[in-house]
């Protein structure tokens, strides 16, 4: 005991002298970051008296524009540099709470002197810049922490192989400079520290995890060498948490060539973007590119479609199964989510360049200056053998370079002094300036004509150049048309089952401007195969949350427009609820030519053991689901007599979730439509938020929402208001129903007015308190 507390008091000293080191670097800081801003302050009052104004002379203008250039650079430099030391101020106040969370002791082979290696959220000099006093998570050293116990080691330099040997471990849990706890561990990550992380109340932004990141977890963030990185992980497994150190990592790793725009992040809704937003600033890092593949489909599509949204698509097939097209429906969710249908638009495509393909007129004051005709046979007439992107670019060559024939010629028209009356004052000086350096003699009316031309040219370039940038934008071609043919006049060799009936049904949403979700990515994908694919190939990394709910085409179109990037996919199969998420998914089949690296995380850390263990019982997959053992109350189901029992029984649940210390509760639900209903029963009784699809931040509190929103969050305490079995009966009902559960941190409560969901009853009796 004695040596304990020897050992833990030399520590509370180390970590005293550490803290007394940052004081001094962050007053050292101030000083510097208080002269910069002077001198930023001072620049800007006094930007222009170092500047040398003189526009008389050509050379003299050029002279003027390089003493601004140069006084604008110096200033920029200046906030530059004290943007930075702003940054350092931030880590160093950081560091000031809790320095670091690990210690490895490590003896190099064929030396005799031990390493004390401490690891925090960043690096740490000493005064002098000569030693370490803290590693960063994400050096090469600090692998030791993660992936050894006390034995023999080794890490990975930039240059070499180190080997040696660990002969201790130690874990931290230090906050605001004091150390409340210190442990001597094993290659895990002792369940002391663990479970003083997980018992906390669910956050409404992630936590970062690098003082308990685990070994699978720490492969996944370093992973260098895979091109394709595969991450099936069960609920609560950790794996967005492992991602969003993988970006912080590569940050680190390659921090001379890599920037935040290079990486991209999918999530699956604006709430979770949200949520994660918090993640990457507490590691010191900006947060990269973060989208959901529904912004980003639309973004490139425009305007001319309003695309449903996967939320909404799941909202139909959850809700409306009485509609007269519903089966038709699913057979085209599923046809078109699948890579025979890209085979088929590529059959499509095939045809149209021998003809089919639909123009649009270009006019210009109601007179047609290139009819949609004239076009097509200007396309049709080139070389069979080009591709249609190539031929495009032709056919915008060619009418930019009649558009420019055009614009000469109506130059001298009436119509344009009409708008050179509209012109505004600046036009009108260039105007006057180029008329008089143009005649010498400075005649009056020679300088009026000249002005006058310049004008009409100025008037008449403005109107033709929105028809140009249009032109360059291939507007001439009518795409939804043309896409619009696919359904109605091509004849398929290799037609599916009800491909009629699937035509009639995609007719009647495109000719209403709809693009259904099942269309969205097959119609931005044709729009590449006949303009020419943006291919992104500035984007170096790519991350895909929940990866199990993108339909085999939609992987399909991110590999085709992705070409160069190294792709993360991060999922769980046993939540896959959409219908289409387990055929051809990657997280269960992977292109067996294709790079990859599989990494499987079996344990789930959010809930307690006692939730894990019910809803392992009834999870969709075989994968290996294993508790953390942390211990709680068992799950809870309620049999309840009619709604306004129901309605009862959330509030007193609610009431004495928030008495046990719960802060966030959800009333997770099947559908919007569910939630919306139950808001309003509720509203008016309890202080409850919905949450739909336009929320865009996380709160705490009583929350009502969709389970299919609530994916990847989690939560203290989940109420289930309908775990019926009219609710939740069908196999497909299987993922969502566990999707739900699997969001409770410590408390699971399910509430039925009839009988029971079946999958409940698949549980043991053991596994959940039943109270009637």
């Amino acid at each position: 005991m004695s040596l304990e507390n020897d050992n833990r008091r030399d520590e509370q000293r180390r970590v005293d002298e550490v803290i007394d080191e940052i004081n001094k670097k962050v007053d050292s800081l101030y000083s510097k970051s208080a002269g910069l801003k002077e001198n930023v302050i001072e620049l800007r009052k006094t930007f222009w008296d170092d500047v040398t104004v003189n526009l008389d002379e050509p050379d003299d203008v050029i002279e003027t524009q390089a003493s601004i250039k140069q006084q604008a650079e110096l200033l920029s430099e200046i906030e530059r540099s004290h943007g930075k030391l702003g940054e350092q101020l931030k880590t160093l106040m950081k560091l000031k709470d809790s320095p670091y969370f690990g210690r490895v002791d490590f003896v190099e082979d064929g030396g005799n002197e031990t390493d004390r290696i401490y690891i925090g959220i960043s690096s740490l000099m000493d005064r002098n810049d000569e030693n370490f006093l803290i590693y960063d998570w994400r050096a090469p050293i600090s692998s030791l922490y993660y992936d050894y116990p006390p034995g023999k080691a080794v890490f990975k330099t930039t240059e070499a192989e180190i080997t040696g040997e660990i002969t201790l471990k130690r874990q931290f849990i230090i906050k605001q400079g004091i150390m409340e706890g210190m442990f001597d561990t094993g290659v895990t990550i002792v369940d002391q520290l663990l479970q003083q992380a997980l018992g906390n109340n669910a956050s409404t932004t992630m936590r970062s995890i690098v003082a308990t990141i685990q070994k699978e977890q720490n492969k996944i963030i370093r992973n260098e060498r895979s091109n394709l990185l595969i991450v099936q992980g069960v609920a609560g497994s950790g794996k967005t948490s492992a991602a969003l150190q993988r970006i912080a990592y590569l940050m680190y790793r390659y921090r001379e060539d890599l920037n935040t725009e290079d990486i991209v992040l999918f999530s699956p809704n604006p709430l979770f973007t949200s949520y994660i937003s918090n993640v990457l600033p507490e590691l010191g890092e900006a947060n990269v590119r973060q989208t959901t593949f529904l912004h980003y489909l639309e973004a490139g599509i425009g305007s001319s479609f309003s695309v449903e949204s996967p939320f909404e698509q799941m909202e139909y097939v959850l809700t409306e199964t009485n509609r007269e097209d519903y089966g038709i429906r699913l057979k085209a969710i599923d046809y078109k989510s699948g890579l025979a249908f890209k085979d088929l638009i590529d059959e499509f495509v095939s045809n149209l360049k021998k003809s089919s393909l639909e123009f649009k007129n270009i006019s210009f004051r109601k007179e047609i200056l290139f009819s949609k005709q004239q076009i097509s046979d200007y396309f049709y007439a080139l070389d069979k053998d080009l591709a249609i992107p190539n031929k495009m670019q032709l056919v915008s060559e060619w009418l930019l370079k009649e558009l420019r024939r055009v614009q000469k010629r109506e130059e001298d028209k009436d119509w344009v002094m009409e708008q050179v009356e509209l012109l505004d004052k600046e036009a009108y000086l260039k105007a006057y300036h180029k008329s008089v350096k143009q005649d010498d003699l400075n005649d009056f009316a020679s300088n009026m004509e000249l002005e006058e031309e310049f004008l009409r040219k100025e008037v008449v370039k403005r109107v033709f150049s929105k028809i140009k940038k249009r032109v360059k934008r291939f507007e001439f071609v009518h795409l939804s048309e043309t896409f619009y043919k696919l359904f109605t006049e091509w004849k398929p060799q290799n037609a599916p089952e009800l491909w009629k009936e699937i035509c009639t049904l995609t007719v009647k949403n495109l000719s209403n401007n709809n693009l259904l979700w099942e269309d969205a990515t097959p119609y931005i994908y044709f729009k590449g195969r006949l303009f020419g694919d943006d291919a992104d190939r500035s984007v170096r990394h790519l991350l895909i949350d929940e990866a199990q709910d993108y339909s085999a085409f939609q992987f399909a179109y991110i590999k085709h427009i992705f070409p160069y990037t190294k792709l993360t996919l991060l999922g769980d199969i046993n939540q896959s609820i959409y219908t289409y998420a387990t055929k051809e998914n990657p997280l269960i089949s992977v292109d067996t030519e294709s790079s990859y690296e599989k990494i499987t995380l079996t344990k789930s850390y959010r809930s307690t053991k006692e939730i894990v263990d019910f809803t392992t019982y009834f999870a969709p997959g075989k994968e290996l689901i294993e508790a953390f053992n942390r211990e709680g109350r068992i799950p809870r189901l309620e049999r309840l007599t009619d709604k306004e029992a129901l309605v009862t029984a959330i509030v007193e649940n609610m009431m004495e979730l928030r008495e046990e210390g719960h802060e966030t509760i959800a009333l997770i639900c099947k559908t919007l439509e569910e939630s919306e209903i139950l808001y309003k029963l509720l509203q008016n009784k309890i202080a409850v938020k919905q949450v739909n699809e336009e929320t865009y931040s996380f709160e705490k509190g009583l929350l009502v929402l969709p389970v299919y929103l609530a994916k990847g969050i989690e939560f203290d305490a989940v109420i289930i208001p309908d775990a019926s079995k009219e609710q939740y009966f069908m196999e497909s009902d299987r993922t969502i129903f566990y999707t739900a559960c699997t969001r409770a941190m410590h408390a699971l409560v399910m509430l039925t007015i009839s009988e029971p969901s079946p999958f409940i009853l698949e549980a043991p009796l053991n596994t959940y308190d039943r109270k009637e």
